[in-house]
This record gives structure tokens, C-alpha cells and sequence, in this order.
């Protein structure tokens, strides 16, 4: 099949609409149970790109439709070896080229701006999971790409969720976290905690397992944070945080985040969970787990569901959320390729 492959243009209705179309099909087709990109969230992403990355957003265009999409995105503080490409083929329109067209494509955009390795993932079907399209899989393996780190997620299913427990795992835990306090916020994170949470979130690629990814530690400072931040307001989406206070330094020394997509109220995404290395082995991940659960609970009512990713190998993670009820839905791959 012969296609254009030209730049999305965000400030006309149909590029922006068109892309949605991609979007929004694919997700109801690939992953029912997610929540589809809304309009208004659409248009936020494109408006008000991560600062610290470059996008490149393009589209493939078949007499006058848009049939595909492909974001190539270059981190430009940390990782310039770097480019993930995000390829998104319209079902109607798969297995018919589009798809290796746009990833030559994305290749020689990565390797115009420098980049010596591409990046991506794809989703894949657990044992007894459900349905998930093998194709997926079999066609970064046609690509040349190569398996790098395998991730499960798990969803809360908040409806079922054992709450009475816990409260039970959560006081047994406390006397082993005696000389640390909790706090909660929303949103932008206190200006006495700001520089730990750069200093968190830059740890998180030392201490996650990332399998065989070529990929190096953020370099997160508090401007990076504010500037996060801002676009995660500037996006419309909502967030909130839960973190355990060393009272001898008044430093945080854990935290984690829940977050919202704008028009989602009943699906969350629970993202970094992370302690200070020094501070371990007080059970303080599963302690801002809960404070965070409820923290953000009590405040967003409507919430349904809540998934989160782990790299298969994080044994410690995935048994506190599997204590607290998350429960494994389907795999992921994240794919590597020099270039």
C-alpha cells in the first residue's frame, strides 16, 4: 500500500482529528479495557510536549485519509543516544506495509537527529490473560528490534478492593517505620520536598530493573520537576502524591504517584513508587503505598480502576501491589534497536 508520510499539523482540525480516529480505534481494538484518548486529551499532548523531550508527530496518508501515526520522541537533557518511536497502524489498514513504512521512516528521522538506538514497546498476552494480538510482537521481530524488558501490568479493580486490609497491613507496618512521618499533596509537589523528588526521580533507572534496555539515569534537577509539573497542569491531568518523612533530616526519603488523564475520572495510573536505598527495609513503599490509596480515594470518588506497570523480574514491588489487590492483566515488551 502507497502512503504519504508527512508532519501532523496540530492546529488543523482534521490532521488533529484524523490522528484521534487512529487512536481511539486501535485502543478499542487492541486494548478494550483502556481508557480511549478523548479530543481535549489528544490536543492537550500535542499543545504541551514533555519540556525536556523533542517530539517529532507525523501521520501516513492514503488518498486524503489518515490511516496511521508515528511519534518519534528524543529526550534532550539525558539518553541522546536515544529515539522511541510510537507507531499506531488504524486495524482497517494493517498488514499492508504501512506499518514498516513508517518505521523506516521513524528510523531515519532518529538517525538525522543523532540518535544511534530506537526504542518502543508492545503489549503481548499472558497465559491466562486476556486476548492481546500477536502481531504486535511479530512485527518488531520483522523490524529487527529485540526484546530488551519484559514489564506485567496489574490493575486495582477499586470495586473489589480490600480496604479493611489495608488498614491491617498498613498498622503492622508502622512500627518498623518509627523516625519517619507521612505527607501528602496534590499536584505540584511542597517547595520544602521539591529537591528530593528530583532526587527520587532520578534515581528511578538506577534502581528499577531495566533489563538489557541501553538507557541511563535521568538527570532531574528542581527545574526539571516545576517544568513537569506545569505540563502535567497545562494538560489538564490531576495528581496526587504520598511520600514518608525522615524526621532526623526532614528530607523524603520515599514517594510515590497516582494520576489522571483529563475526562477520565474512573481510571488512574499509578506511577513511581520509589525509597531512598539508605532507607529500606522499614517497609516504607507499602506505607505510601496505602497513604496514596486513600489520599487519593478520598478525593477522586469516581475511580474505577488503577493500572500500573513492573518489570516481570521487580519480585519486591510486584508483591506489594499484589497485596494490595493489583492483579496481573497482560504483558508488555519494551524493544531496543541499534541503528
Amino acid at each position: 500500500m502507497q502512503v504519504t508520510i508527512r508532519p501532523l499539523d496540530a492546529a488543523n482540525d482534521a490532521d488533529v482529528r484524523g490522528s484521534l480516529r487512529v487512536q481511539v480505534d486501535s485502543t478499542t481494538r487492541d486494548l478494550p479495557d483502556f481508557p480511549p484518548p478523548t479530543l481535549a486529551d489528544f490536543r492537550s499532548r500535542l499543545d504541551h510536549p514533555w519540556p525536556s523531550n523533542k517530539d517529532r508527530n507525523l501521520v501516513a496518508e492514503r488518498d486524503g485519509e489518515i490511516i496511521a501515526t508515528l511519534t518519534v520522541s528524543m529526550p534532550t537533557l539525558d539518553n541522546l543516544h536515544l529515539a522511541e518511536l510510537d507507531i499506531t497502524v488504524h486495524p482497517d489498514h494493517r498488514r499492508r506495509g504501512v506499518g514498516r513504512a513508517l518505521y523506516a521512516h521513524g528510523v531515519a528521522v532518529a538517525r538525522e537527529e543523532g540518535r544511534r538506538t530506537v526504542m518502543g514497546n508492545y503489549v503481548t498476552q499472558l497465559p491466562d490473560g486476556p486476548a492481546r494480538d500477536a502481531g504486535f510482537a511479530a512485527f518488531a521481530e520483522a523490524m529487527g528490534a529485540k526484546p530488551a524488558l519484559p514489564e506485567v501490568r496489574r490493575r486495582l479493580d477499586v470495586g473489589l478492593a480490600d480496604r479493611t486490609a489495608w488498614d491491617r497491613l498498613y498498622e503492622e507496618a508502622l512500627p518498623q517505620a518509627k523516625g519517619y512521618s507521612p505527607v501528602r499533596w496534590t499536584d505540584g509537589a511542597p517547595d520544602e520536598y521539591v529537591e528530593d523528588v528530583a532526587m527520587l526521580d532520578g534515581r528511578l533507572l538506577l534502581d528499577a530493573p531495566m533489563g538489557d534496555l541501553d538507557i541511563e539515569a535521568e538527570k532531574v534537577d528542581v527545574a526539571r520537576v516545576r517544568a513537569n509539573e506545569a505540563t502535567q497542569r497545562n494538560r489538564g491531568r490531576r495528581s496526587y502524591h504520598a511520600g514518608m518523612r525522615d524526621d532526623a533530616t526532614n528530607r523524603l526519603v520515599a514517594w510515590t504517584a497516582i494520576a489522571y488523564d483529563v475526562d477520565h475520572p474512573d481510571h488512574a495510573w499509578q506511577q513511581i513508587t520509589i525509597v531512598d536505598p539508605t532507607h529500606r527495609g522499614h517497609r516504607l513503599g507499602l506505607i505510601v503505598k496505602v497513604e496514596n490509596l486513600r489520599h487519593t480515594l478520598d478525593r477522586e470518588p469516581a475511580t474505577r480502576v488503577i493500572d500500573t506497570w513492573n518489570a516481570a523480574e521487580n519480585a519486591h514491588m510486584i508483591a506489594i501491589n499484589e497485596t494490595l489487590g493489583f492483579r496481573a492483566v497482560d504483558g508488555w515488551v519494551e524493544w531496543q534497536q541499534a541503528i
